[in-house]
């Protein structure tokens, strides 16, 4: 890596909707990035044993990052969006790590890349990394810092109740009723 002290920006930002989808025959969970205006949900298909449907969807938006004076660019097209730790499972990994970083003032967000139907894509080192700086390079952070860690630090995700960081209702002049969780 170069000598440069990264000046991160967000660059390519991109509109859109997570769209989850979810099998009813091996209960499988997957999730992509979509510009439609509003995904259906409900919509179906098959694919080979697999009977794919949309369950749920997450207005959001997906960007990359740019250093203002070098122009490195790190493109992170495998982040879906960040997920709060609600402390849910006590012997959770990331709930462990918010627990020992809580005293410093050091905040956890979790990265969350995309699902496919085998398995969770974890993201990088590098990228985390990269995210961390981003968001800790305009804050004060002797009052506090944020620490972005992978989310297959989740060992089991069916059972997480992580709070997504999204705009819901962001089209619609009235706020929702209620804040659901994704899962």
């Amino acid at each position: 890596m170069s000598g440069c002290q990264h000046q991160w920006e967000m660059a390519n930002v991109q509109f859109g909707f997570v769209v989850f989808e979810k099998c009813s025959h091996c209960n499988g969970l997957r999730t992509y990035f979509c510009v439609e205006d509003r995904p259906i949900l409900g919509d179906k298909y098959r694919e080979g044993h697999c009977f794919w449907a949309r369950v749920e969807n997450a207005q959001s938006f997906r960007f990359d990052v740019r250093c203002a004076r070098c122009g490195q660019l790190v493109k992170l097209d495998d982040l879906m969006g960040f997920l709060e730790c609600t402390g849910c499972l006590p012997d959770c990994p990331v709930e462990l790590l918010q627990a020992e970083l809580e005293p410093t003032r050091t905040w956890i967000l979790v990265a969350f890349g995309f699902l496919s139907k085998e398995r969770t894509l974890p993201l990088e080192p590098f990228k985390v990394d990269v995210l961390t700086e981003y968001f800790n390079q305009r804050r004060d952070t002797t009052r506090s810092r944020i620490r972005i860690v992978s989310f297959d630090l989740i060992e089991d995700l069916s059972r997480c109740q992580g709070q997504f960081i999204h705009d819901v209702g962001m089209l619609s002049l009235e706020p929702p009723p209620e804040r659901k969780p994704l899962f």
